[in-house]
C-alpha cells in the first residue's frame, strides 16, 4: 500500500502498483495500450462485416462504429489497461471426442458464469485505480470497465497493451498462458505510456487450421463465424444447415479445438485464480441421455450461474439432439423420439433429423 501523498506525478511508480494490485486481485496478464484510433483493425472489421461473416449477431454491425475504438465508445479515453485471467484448464478439453453417449462442453462454460467474477475483479481494480491515483500525482481519473457483453474490440487491443497477439485462429495467445484467456478492460482518462505491442509467434504453424471440424477459417487469421460451431451451438437460433450438423459430433456448447491443438499451451498451467473457473463435475462429461430430458425448469436449474443458461432449454436440447444423432446410439431413441412432437419447431426438427440418423446407423 502507498502509505504517502505524492504531489508530482508519478506514472511509473503508479503503473507498477497497479499491476501490484492486479494480480492480487486475479489477473496474470496485464498491459497498457493508446485509446486512439487503430485504423488497420477497423477496417478488418468493417470488411469482415461487409461479408456477412458475423452470421445472425447483428448487434456486432449495429455497433461496429463504438467498436472501431475506444474513443468511438468514450471519447474521454486516453488509455486502455487490458488484462487476462486465465481458465487454462486441467485435462485435455478434447478427452471427449471420442465418447459418443457423452456431450462435450467448452472448457470455459464447465464452471460459473466468467463474467462475474470478471466483472467483479475489474472493478474492484477501477476502485483502487480511482483511491490510488491521485496519491501518486495522476489526479482524478475517470474509469470504465468491460467484458465482452460491450461493443470493445477485446483481442486488438490485447495485442496492442503486449498481453500476446492473435493467432490464426483469431483468438488471443499468450507466451505465458497459450489459448486460454478471459479478456477485460478499464477505459481511463488517464495518459499512461503504453507497452510495447505483442508480436506474431505463430510461424508456420497451422494446427488450429488443420483441427477445425468445419473449416471455419477460409484463411489464415480469418473466422467465418457462420461455420464456426462456437456460433452455431451458442448464437446460431435456427436450426443448423444440413451439412453442418455431421460436423458438430459429440459438441453442445461451443468448441475447444482450435484452442486445444495450440502449441503455446504448454506453457500455460491451470487456472487457479477462482474458484468459479474450477469445472463442475456434472459438466465435466455429462450423459446425452439425461440432458435431452430437460424441461425449462430442469435446465435453468442445472445451469444456474452458468454461461449455457443464456441460450435457454430449446437451443440447447436442439444441440443435443444432434449430437444423439450424430452418436447413432440406438438407446437413446428412447429419449429422443418424444422430442419429435416438441412445441418449439426447431428442437422438433433436430429430433426428427436425429431419429432418422439413429435408425439408418448400424445397431
Amino acid at each position: 500500500m502507498v502509505k504517502s501523498d505524492l504531489t508530482a506525478p508519478d506514472p511509473t511508480r503508479f503503473i507498477a502498483a497497479l499491476q501490484e494490485e492486479a494480480r492480487s486481485v486475479g489477473f496474470v496478464a496485464f498491459g497498457i495500450a493508446p485509446a486512439g484510433f487503430d485504423p488497420i483493425h477497423g477496417d478488418r472489421l468493417s470488411a469482415w462485416l461487409a461479408q456477412g461473416m458475423h452470421g445472425s449477431m447483428e448487434w456486432m454491425a449495429d455497433r461496429a462504429h463504438q467498436r472501431r475504438a475506444p474513443q468511438a465508445l468514450w471519447p474521454e479515453a486516453r488509455s486502455v489497461i487490458a488484462l487476462g485471467m486465465s481458465y487454462a484448464p486441467a485435462g485435455d478439453p478434447l478427452k471427449l471426442a471420442d465418447h459418443a453417449d457423452r456431450a462435450r462442453i467448452s472448457a470455459y462454460a464447465q464452471g460459473a458464469d466468467y463474467h462475474d467474477a470478471l466483472k467483479k475483479a475489474l472493478k474492484a481494480l477501477a476502485r483502487w485505480m480511482v483511491a490510488q491515483a491521485p496519491r501518486h500525482g495522476m489526479g482524478d481519473p475517470g474509469v470504465k470497465v468491460f467484458t465482452d457483453t460491450a461493443p470493445v474490440m477485446e483481442k486488438p487491443l490485447a495485442q496492442a497493451a503486449g498481453l500476446g497477439w492473435q493467432g490464426k485462429h483469431t483468438n488471443l495467445v499468450s507466451r505465458d498462458h497459450g489459448s486460454w484467456l478471459f479478456l477485460g478492460e478499464i477505459y481511463t482518462t488517464l495518459d499512461l505510456p503504453p507497452d510495447a505491442p505483442g508480436q506474431d509467434r505463430c510461424g508456420s504453424c497451422s494446427a488450429c487450421q488443420d483441427a477445425c471440424p468445419t473449416q471455419a477459417f477460409p484463411a489464415p487469421y480469418r473466422l467465418d463465424a457462420r461455420r464456426c460451431i462456437s456460433y452455431l451451438t451458442i448464437e446460431h437460433k435456427g436450426p443448423v444447415p444440413q451439412d453442418l450438423r455431421e460436423k458438430l459430433g459429440n459438441r453442445i456448447y461451443g468448441c475447444d479445438d482450435c484452442l486445444a491443438v495450440c502449441p503455446w499451451n504448454k506453457f500455460a498451467r491451470e487456472a487457479r485464480s477462482f474458484r468459479a473457473y474450477l469445472p463442475r463435475a456434472e459438466l465435466t462429461a455429462p450423459e446425452l441421455r439425461d440432458l435431452l430430458t430437460l424441461d425449462d425448469a430442469g435446465f435453468r436449474a442445472l445451469f444456474s450461474g452458468s454461461p449455457i443458461k443464456r441460450i435457454g432449454r430449446n437451443r440447447f436440447v436442439r444441440n443435443c439432439l444432434y449430437a444423439a444423432g450424430n452418436s447413432g446410439r440406438q438407446d437413446l431413441l428412447a429419449q429422443v423420439q418424444p422430442l419429435c412432437e416438441d412445441a418449439d419447431a426447431v428442437v422438433a426438427d433436430a429430433a426428427r433429423w436425429a431419429v432418422r440418423r439413429i435408425t439408418s446407423s448400424p445397431a
